[in-house]
């Protein structure tokens, strides 16, 4: 087996977790705490670099005669987010292309498997690899410790705790708490950015909505530019250059 992962690779925040050669299968593996639908974009690109390494490293030539040798690539990413998510899903780069008049088939494709690895869901898979189970409840713990009303702190602190002595991830726990601490923090921090960004665009589509609703009442005469203004919340020359722009 060899380590494949590219250490100087970060999307959006949040680095690729692996990538390893076994065998003939270039696999790679990632975690989300919020569902992605453009896995596969970050996939093609990802494996992109891994192929470009492994051509270089082998002294690979793609400009031969005759057909060079590749390892298989297997994508997958496990899903523990709040959202419900099914226990399996299939991603593919090809959900993204646009509708065109093309009937062919299209030159790339990356597919993507996506687990849902909270408890309760895949049990075939937890039965198969323990720690992946044991690294489920931990997150449960802390999500059912936040839900009682503890800060995500304290409740990362009393999930630790538990688990310890119940013997689930104990020696990683014991070794690695201020690490836990760190990552979990900052995946909370994370979901709280997405969730504000989504937050964000709901406001901003419900006031652009409101605008040209109360632009169209004034363009029909149905209200006047006081009455719209005071409605909007702004004043009339605030108003008179929202409607300069929207004409």
């Amino acid at each position: 087996m060899k380590i494949t992962t590219l250490e100087d690779v970060i999307y959006v925040g949040m680095k690729n977790d692996v990538s390893f050669l076994f065998s003939s299968i270039m696999n790679l593996f990632e975690h989300q705490s919020t569902f992605n639908p453009n896995m596969p974009v970050r996939g093609l690109l990802y494996l992109a670099r891994i192929y470009q390494n492994y051509i270089r490293e082998n002294g690979l030539n793609i400009y031969s005669s005759t057909q060079i040798s590749l390892p298989v690539p297997v994508y997958v990413v496990f899903y523990n987010g709040r959202k419900e998510e099914a226990e399996y899903q299939e991603l593919k780069l090809s959900d993204a292309f646009k509708k065109s008049e093309f009937s062919g088939q299209a030159a790339l494709e990356c597919r993507v498997i996506m687990l849902n690895i909270n408890l309760g869901h895949n049990k075939e898979l937890f039965e198969d690899c323990r720690i992946l189970w044991e690294y489920a409840y931990f997150i449960n713990e802390v999500r059912e410790n936040q839900k009682k009303g503890s800060s995500i702190e304290v409740a990362v602190r009393q999930a630790q705790k538990s688990c310890i002595e119940q013997d689930i991830l104990k020696e990683f726990l014991e070794k690695n708490s201020a690490e836990v601490s760190d990552v979990i923090l900052e995946e909370f921090n994370e979901e709280q950015y997405a969730e504000g960004l989504r937050e964000e665009g709901r406001q901003k589509g419900q006031e652009e909505g409101k605008a040209k609703t109360l632009i169209s009442l004034y363009q029909k005469n149905l209200l006047t530019l006081e009455q719209a203004a005071e409605e909007y919340g702004t004043t009339v020359e605030e108003f008179q250059k929202l409607l300069a722009r929207k004409v």
